[in-house]
């Protein structure tokens, strides 16, 4: 449980890093990722979840 929670924790940092550092920029790309085709948006985080698994099985493995 405790990874679990440091890996939510170190998430939240990165996810908050560019909304501190350059919040215009960030406001920006939100409306545009807002307006990118579902198909687009599914197949991206599809294919970054498979990295990520594949990342945690070669670090933990």
């Amino acid at each position: 449980m405790n990874d679990f929670l440091t890996a939510i924790g170190l998430v939240m940092i990165l996810e908050g890093i560019p909304y501190f550092a350059i919040p215009e920029r960030m406001r920006r790309m939100v409306v545009h990722v807002a307006e990118l085709p579902d198909a687009f948006l599914r197949r991206t985080g599809f294919l970054l979840m498979c990295f990520g698994l594949l990342l945690v099985y070669l670090v933990r493995g």
